[in-house]
């Protein structure tokens, strides 16, 4: 995760960084289309950025109680058990939709602020969850192969299989609390 961290999240901030630069120099020139040429980067770059930054805290090392199911509150526990039954019905669900993304994306727990429902999504390449669906991001799960080809080498399923053992469920409680009390 450190080579994660230090490689392609930080590419993901200074390319952001950059577009925006190239962003307000087309604001100031009034170029609209220049403006809107750069759209694209932003989305990729700045969901990137968006993603693995809920990502690193939605992760915890055991000792500090990555994958203690216990540390997850009691209001999203009674949330999961309504809408998938069990947190193991939801894990297995999240892990199927994460692990069936097509090509380089995520997959994610969310929370629609509309129905106040819990619902499983994937989303391709960075595209942000909020931004691209409304649904607020609770947990998110990397499938680029860059996340997982050091150690899981091209076999998707275990790497995600590996990360319910580092679960930040306490992160990601705090996130549900957040978003269902707006």
């Amino acid at each position: 995760m450190e080579l994660h961290h230090k490689k392609h999240h930080a590419t993901y901030v200074a390319n952001y960084n950059a577009t925006m630069e190239k962003v307000l120099d087309a604001q100031a020139k009034g170029d609209v289309s220049g403006q809107l040429s750069l759209q694209g980067a932003l989305k990729f770059n700045g969901g990137g950025h968006v993603n693995h930054s809920i990502f690193r805290s939605n992760l915890a090392p055991v000792a500090k109680g990555g994958g203690d199911v216990d540390k997850m509150g009691a209001d999203l526990k009674a949330v999961v058990a309504r809408d998938f039954g069990s947190v193991d019905a939801l894990k297995a669900r999240l892990a199927a939709s994460s692990v069936g993304v097509q090509g380089s994306g995520w997959g994610w727990l969310g929370y629609d602020p509309a129905d106040k429902r819990l619902r499983v999504a994937t989303c391709p390449n960075q595209d942000p969850l909020h931004a691209t669906t409304g649904l607020v991001p609770l947990l998110g799960i990397d499938v680029w192969e860059h996340a997982y080809y050091l150690q899981y080498k091209n076999v998707r399923p275990d790497y995600v299989n590996a990360l319910w053992g580092v679960v930040n469920w306490a992160d990601v409680s705090a996130r549900f609390d957040a978003a269902s009390r707006k």
